[in-house]
């Protein structure tokens, strides 16, 4: 009916606050994810940071397991029990908690008991106690799961956000503190490694320590044992397909770093290079991750606010309105994740000296920088094939990249060093995102035109000119020292940010209602209409 507007019910608003709660507390972890690697990296150098970041992404993927795919299956079984009072949710999550705990425990045994193995692929056998550390988050995976997802279940996303933010923090804070504290004491720097992924477990502790004390206060009945026994059969089914397939698809740059821990060194070793000088390159290649990391945050963390809404309304909405949402998230993504690739590749020298205090692998970091528009595009579109219930054919994808990524590594990193590592993982997401884009035609989903594409391209360009004359003025004057870098590569990020935002107003590339529904957006539609 003309005029009509939909009220939204009580569920959709509670759906939609609560992924706006999650989504903010995912983008603040991610930030702090990715900034405290800067001032550790000063604090232990080249070689403490390749270290550390062998070993990270056991870690992260720990992280995934407990934080982007069993909670969200858990909550799912969680709601539908509840829905149906077929089954007490109680029972769920007690289900759900003795298949993770197995799940954990086997996790945990591999990487525990087979770290002198896994430090020799990676071909530094010191690395093993750091493994054996590691391993103890896989220990906690199956309680944080549970309970993230048990409050999920239930439309409470402050237990997952809290924890989330907390563990973090501390994290994070333990990391600095403790490494500058034994790095100032002359410790070694594989110690200050190990000491910096125990501040990882214990704030992965102290995440859970937080969900216990609210699952205490939320808990009203006790809860009895658990009499039928085929709900376990179900749980299991569902926590090792769709659960796992969906924390693959939600770890994928982890899976990336993962693969270029355990071949990159040992390649560049086989290639010729010095065990030391190996060390420092993997860990010049490694500062590109925080900036990889960073770019992608800001590039999906809004457009996948949407994914819910696909979700509960697919079945309400028209196409019309349905495709919308579909093309602003990939059209957000597109914009800043081309702004944000192209931005740095400009200003990647001044970039490098500012954070890492030299400019060293700046090439090997321009060409890893396009990952960041194509990453950004591959994770929002695995977003919405999720939201119309594809969960298996994305973790499909990643795998095949993670294998083209391994392949590609072992092909190029001999002949062309790190700078073989950076164009392999940019092979492989060209992979990943060119499958997704055939799984969209497949469901019928259509592409943006090819008018968006050469506007878009368009304001690159332009972006590309000012900021490559902005850094040639201090290149001229030999203004590259650490302080004048500072000045080039802020003042580059505004220069080339403001006219890339006016270029995006003037081409209208997004129209008024996608321009409301984005950040800034108001400040795009007045400056348009100016």
């Amino acid at each position: 009916m003309k005029g009509r507007k939909t009220v939204p019910s009580d569920d959709s608003r509670l759906l939609l606050k609560g992924a706006f709660i999650l989504t903010i507390a995912a983008t603040i972890t991610k930030i702090l994810s990715a900034v405290y690697r800067v001032p550790f990296q000063n604090i232990v150098g080249d070689i403490g940071f390749y270290i550390y970041q062998q070993v990270y992404p056991i870690y992260g993927i720990a992280i995934a397991l407990a934080t982007y795919g069993f909670p969200v299956i858990i909550s799912k079984m969680v709601a539908d029990a509840e829905a149906k009072e077929e089954l007490d949710s109680h029972h769920i999550v007690q289900a759900s908690f003795i298949v993770l705990g197995i799940l954990g425990l086997f996790f945990f045994s591999i990487v525990f008991f087979g770290s002198t193995l896994i430090s020799t692929w990676m071909g530094d056998p010191n690395l093993a106690p750091l493994i054996k550390v590691v391993a103890f988050s896989f220990l906690l995976m199956p309680f944080i799961s549970t309970i993230r997802g048990y409050f999920q279940g239930k439309g409470e996303m402050l237990p997952t956000a809290v924890s989330q933010v907390q563990e973090q923090f501390i994290r994070v804070t333990l990391i600095l503190l403790i490494s500058f504290i034994l790095v100032k004491q002359g410790a070694s720097l594989y110690e200050v490694g190990s000491n910096a992924i125990l501040s990882s477990v214990i704030g992965s502790l102290t995440a859970l320590l937080v969900l216990f004390i609210f699952y205490l206060r939320n808990k009203r009945k006790k809860i009895t044992s658990l009499k039928f026994k085929g709900v376990y059969k179900v749980v299991a089914k569902k926590l090792l397909i769709q659960g796992l397939a969906v924390c693959i698809s939600g770890a994928l740059l982890v899976l990336f770093q993962f693969v270029d821990a355990l071949n990159i060194f040992t390649l560049l070793i086989k290639s010729g290079v010095e065990i030391e000088r190996a060390m420092e390159l993997k860990g010049v290649f490694d500062r590109g991750q925080p900036l990889i990391q960073l770019g992608t945050v800001v590039a999906t963390s809004f457009s996948l606010t949407l994914v819910p809404v696909l979700t509960s309304n697919r079945r309400k909405d028209s196409q019309y309105a349905i495709a919308e949402k579909v093309n602003i998230s990939i059209k957000f993504s597109i914009i800043v994740g081309l702004g944000a690739t192209v931005g740095m590749i400009c200003i990647m020298e001044p970039t490098n000296t500012m954070l890492f205090s030299n400019n060293e692998g700046s090439d090997v970091l321009k060409v890893f920088a396009i990952s960041v528009l194509f990453s950004s595009m591959i994770l929002t579109m695995i977003g919405i094939l999720q939201g119309f219930g594809y969960l298996l054919a994305p973790a499909k994808y990643i795998i095949i990249g993670v294998f083209c990524k391994f392949i590609g590594n072992y092909v190029l990193v001999q002949k062309l060093g790190t700078m073989g590592a950076s164009i392999s993982t940019i092979l492989a997401l060209m992979v990943i995102l060119g499958l997704c884009i055939y799984k969209f035609k497949c469901i019928g989903i259509k592409l943006l035109s090819g008018l968006f594409y050469m506007k878009i391209f368009i304001c690159a360009f332009l972006m590309a000119i000012i900021l490559r004359a902005w850094t040639s003025f201090f290149e001229l004057f030999h203004l590259t020292t650490r302080a004048w870098s500072i000045v080039d590569a802020l003042g580059g990020v505004c220069v080339g940010g403001a006219l890339y935002l006016f270029m995006i107003g003037t081409f209208n590339l997004l129209n008024e209602r996608e321009l409301n529904n984005i950040p800034f957006g108001k400040f795009l539609l007045r400056m348009r209409f100016k």
